[in-house]
C-alpha cells in the first residue's frame, strides 16, 4: 500500500482514537489509515495525556489534543499566513479548485487549477493575493479544510502505465510542420488551428473531433459517428455552408494535425465545396504530440469531462456544447489570465 505523504488530518486522528479504544494493533491501524507504524507511534505520543481512573492513572490518546498541538506547531513554523484572515478569499479559491457551483453543488469536471483560481479571484476584485507556489504550499499543508492535493486535477489523476502506442507512418510527400510559415509558428494572426481526435470506449465508434485556434485558444468540438476521413471532411463541408465562403476562409487559414489515417486524405480534405482550396494543412512528425501542444492541452481538459473509456454514443451534443462553453470562459495564463471568450 502506498504511504500517505501528508500530515494526519483531524478526521484521521478521530479514526485513530477510535481504533486505539478498540484495542486494534498498531500494525493494523497503520495499514488501515495508510501511514507507516512510526507515524502512528509519533501521533500517539503527540496526543497522549494522563487519564485518572478511580484506582490508577493510564496514558490515553486524544484526537483533539493532537490536533491542537499540530495546528500550534504549524503556526510556529513561520510568520502569519499571507492569506491572513480573509476567509471569503480562501473560500472563493477553495470553491473554484473543488468545482463548487453557484447553487452549492459540486461539479468536479469544472475544477480550476490553483493558478486559474487565483486569476479568477483577481478578476472578482479580491484585494488579498498570494502567488501560485504559496497556494500550492497551503494545499499541501492542508490550510483549506475541504481541499487536498488529491482534489487537484493534475496531482489527483492516475498516470497511465504501459500503454501501447499506435504505429504511425510518416508521409514525407505531405506538407510537414517544418514547412509551416514562421508567422504561424509565432501565432501572429488568427485563423490557424490545431486538430486531433479523442476516442472513447474500446470498440465503440463515436469520437470527438477537437480543434483549437492557435492565437486566441478558441475551442471547437464536434461529435463524429466514426473515425473515417469522410466524417472529418463532412465537418468542414458543413462549416463552409454555415459560415459562407468569405467568413470561412478568414476563420480557417490553416490546420496543423498529426498522421492519423483520418487526416491523411490530404487532397480531399483541402478541397472546398466550391471547388478550390479551402485551407492549408501541416502534418506533425510521428510521435511528436508536442508539435500541436495547444490541442493536446485541450484534450487533457476534455478528459476531465469525458474520462478514458467514455462511450461517446451516450454523450449528447448538449453536454459537448456545455463543455465547450466552459472551456471558452476558462482563464489561460498564456492569454494573460483572460479567457478565449474575452478575446
Amino acid at each position: 500500500m502506498t504511504k500517505k505523504q501528508h500530515y494526519m488530518t483531524r478526521d484521521e486522528r478521530y479514526q485513530l482514537e477510535a481504533l486505539l479504544k478498540a484495542k486494534v494493533p498498531i500494525s493494523k491501524i497503520a495499514k488501515q489509515l495508510g501511514f507507516c507504524r512510526q507515524t502512528i507511534y509519533n501521533e500517539i505520543e503527540r496526543g497522549a495525556y494522563i487519564h485518572t481512573c478511580e484506582w490508577w492513572d493510564e496514558v490515553r490518546y486524544s484526537a483533539d489534543r493532537a490536533q491542537q498541538l499540530h495546528v500550534r506547531n504549524q503556526t510556529a513554523k513561520g510568520g502569519q499566513l499571507k492569506i491572513g484572515n480573509d476567509h471569503a478569499y480562501a473560500k472563493f479559491l477553495e470553491d473554484k479548485m473543488r468545482g463548487v457551483q453557484e447553487d452549492g453543488s459540486i461539479d468536479r469536471r469544472k475544477r480550476y487549477s490553483p493558478a486559474a483560481a487565483l486569476a479568477a479571484a483577481r478578476k472578482a476584485g479580491y484585494k488579498t493575493s498570494v502567488c501560485t507556489s504559496t497556494l500550492y504550499s497551503y494545499i499541501t499543508k492542508q490550510i483549506f479544510p475541504k481541499l487536498t492535493n488529491r482534489d487537484l486535477w493534475e496531482k489527483g489523476k492516475k498516470k497511465p502505465h504501459g500503454e501501447k502506442q499506435e504505429r504511425r507512418v510518416a508521409h514525407p510527400a505531405l506538407p510537414g510542420i517544418t514547412s509551416r510559415p514562421e508567422a504561424i509558428n509565432r501565432r501572429e494572426e488568427a485563423g490557424h488551428w490545431e486538430m486531433d481526435l479523442v476516442v472513447g470506449k474500446p470498440k465503440s465508434k463515436p469520437v470527438l473531433l477537437t480543434m483549437i485556434e492557435r492565437k486566441k485558444r478558441e475551442p471547437m468540438i464536434f461529435k463524429l459517428p466514426d473515425k473515417r476521413a469522410a466524417s472529418v471532411r463532412r465537418v468542414f463541408d458543413q462549416l463552409e455552408k454555415k459560415l459562407g465562403k468569405t467568413k470561412f476562409r478568414k476563420t480557417f487559414r490553416s490546420i496543423t494535425t498529426d498522421n492519423g489515417s483520418e487526416f491523411l486524405e490530404y487532397q480531399e480534405l483541402i478541397r472546398s465545396i466550391h471547388g478550390d482550396r479551402r485551407f492549408d494543412i501541416y502534418y506533425c512528425h510521428s510521435y511528436s504530440a508536442w508539435e500541436k501542444g495547444s490541442d493536446e492541452n485541450m484534450n487533457r481538459m476534455v478528459r476531465r469531462w469525458f474520462p478514458k473509456g467514455t462511450d461517446f454514443s451516450k454523450v449528447t451534443k448538449k453536454e459537448i456544447a456545455e463543455f465547450q462553453d466552459w472551456l471558452c470562459h476558462y482563464p489561460r495564463k498564456i492569454l494573460g489570465w483572460k479567457s478565449p471568450s474575452e478575446l
